[in-house]
């Protein structure tokens, strides 16, 4: 028995069980590394199980130096194995050459003259250079050195602004888990209607999802990384009383259908149409596992499987946010913990700068060609109060960003109005007032809604016209002032 096989994209079939290879760097944190023969070994091993499908990143170890060495076993066109990687550059400017560099290595570590799957993180969307980037990789996937575009760990808001500004995304890869499921609700309509898979990985939890853990005390500390990082998920959902109970829902369903807790936790995230595979940790030198996991596909849940799950999901609290935000805003549910000092050590895409001659004045310019011309910035902070001009989805000097979608362009816009407020010391916390422009009223809900992603929290005052003539293709138009504490 193989695993289940799915399309990711045109000619790209996919294990629907993929192998992760995270382990990599957790095995060379030392400094010592893996014997790129013995792993491709290791691999091999999983491939000839039918476990085909392998996803790494560019910060795994060198997870993509063995994957090559496997690749190299198989010749073109004999039905080789699949690699996925990850790109995660840190946010700046990204030129031309310097995504092509980051893609290009990905290229050589693996040995190939295409990625099958080049999947790209970015770490803060005030930063709006992930476009540029997306853009050259668009460009890059049209000459053959990517197979498929993937995104990891976007939501949903981010997801489709990249899709409306004319990137071709093939999966989005994300925590999803009886724990985590966050991606079951906007995400999963976006990608059912955009034709979008989910990858998803944390379906076990870091292993907390399986018998050892049913009905055992609560850990007083968690040496292991991966686990620390999901045990932060468990407290985030209600607590180890709360996790136990879906644990035990699970334990249950399990039983009856003679299978493991693990299993019951796959076929759950598996079974929603737009998950196409979940990642499973793959131990080099180890198999017991497969065995195991080859169950998912040897039973379905029931109406009465999901009831019980869902009556254990009421006594949780949801995830806060969307998926990807554990990354970018608290509470930060990652193995590192809080992230804020990674963030904030990020340069800002605006530079503040006095205003000659007026003190406590500065203001920030977003860098478009009008600016000098009219007379205007995009920001000016005042003592104690920000203002921030007129935002349209202008990027770079003069490039409109995904031209007829409203909503998409409140997401950028509002990107755009939280880094020229953090520019002047500022939060979007502080903002008070919010005055939204529509060039046509009926787009009055998306736009609402990527408002409320904003500052369902912070409710500013908030004034919405039909302009009904905003110049060339923008949908919409957004001003804002904040009000930092004295």
């Amino acid at each position: 028995m193989h695993p289940e096989r799915t399309s990711l994209a045109p000619g790209l079939s996919i294990s629907r069980l993929v192998c992760g290879l995270w382990q990599v760097a957790d095995i060379e944190k030392d400094g010592a590394t893996i014997d790129p023969e013995q792993g491709a070994d290791a691999l091999q091993a999983y491939t000839k199980a039918g476990f085909d499908t392998f996803d790494m990143a560019d910060h795994y170890g060198s997870a993509e130096i063995i994957t090559g060495h496997l690749l190299k076993r198989y010749p073109a066109g004999s039905g080789r194995a699949v690699a996925f990687t990850k790109w995660c550059p840190e946010p700046g400017p990204m030129s031309r050459d310097e995504v092509r560099r980051g893609v290009e290595e990905r290229l050589t570590r693996l040995g190939v003259d295409t990625v099958d799957l080049l999947q790209f993180h970015w770490w803060t969307f005030e930063h709006p250079a992930w476009l540029d980037a997306l853009h050259e990789m668009q460009a890059m996937k049209e000459e053959g050195l990517i197979g498929a575009l993937g995104l990891t760990n976007f939501d949903a808001a981010h997801l489709n602004l990249a899709l409306a500004d004319g990137i071709e995304i093939a999966s989005n890869q994300v925590s999803f888990s009886l724990i985590d499921r966050r991606a079951a609700g906007d995400l999963s309509a976006l990608c059912l209607k955009k034709g979008v898979k989910l990858l998803a990985y944390g379906t076990l939890c870091g292993g907390f999802l399986s018998e050892k853990w049913l009905d055992q005390p609560e850990p007083a500390s968690i040496p292991d990384w991966s686990r620390s990082k999901y045990k932060r998920f468990i407290d985030a959902a209600g607590g180890w009383t709360v996790y136990q109970g879906i644990l035990n829902a699970a334990s249950e369903i399990a039983r009856k259908h003679g299978v493991s807790v693990s299993n019951v936790a796959s076929r759950w995230v598996l079974d929603h149409p737009a998950v196409a595979a979940t990642i499973i940790g793959a131990r080099l030198g180890e198999n017991q596992h497969r065995d195991d996991n080859l169950k998912v596909f040897t039973f379905a849940l029931d109406e009465d499987d999901r009831t019980r799950l869902e009556t254990a999901f009421a006594a949780s609290t949801p995830i806060p946010g969307d998926c990807g935000d554990e990354y970018r805003k608290p509470p930060f549910l990652t193995a590192s913990g809080d992230l804020s000092h990674h963030l904030e050590a990020i340069p800002s895409v605006y530079k503040a700068v006095p205003v000659p001659g007026r003190k406590n004045r500065l203001r920030v310019s977003s860098g478009s060609i009008w600016e000098p011309l009219a007379g205007y910035s995009r920001a000016v902070r005042t003592g104690d109060r920000i203002l921030v001009s007129g935002t349209t989805a202008t990027h770079g000097a003069d490039r409109c960003v995904a031209p007829g979608d409203a909503g998409a362009q409140a997401t950028y816009i509002l990107d755009k109005i939280a880094a020229s407020i953090t520019a002047l010391g500022g939060r979007m916390e502080d903002v008070v007032r919010t005055r939204v422009y529509l060039k046509d009223a009926s787009q009055w809900e998306p736009v609402s809604r990527a408002h409320g992603r904003f500052f369902s929290e912070i409710l500013p005052a908030n004034t919405l016209i039909e302009a009904g003539a905003l110049i060339g293709d923008y949908e919409v138009e957004i001003e804002a002032e904040a009000m930092l504490d004295p």
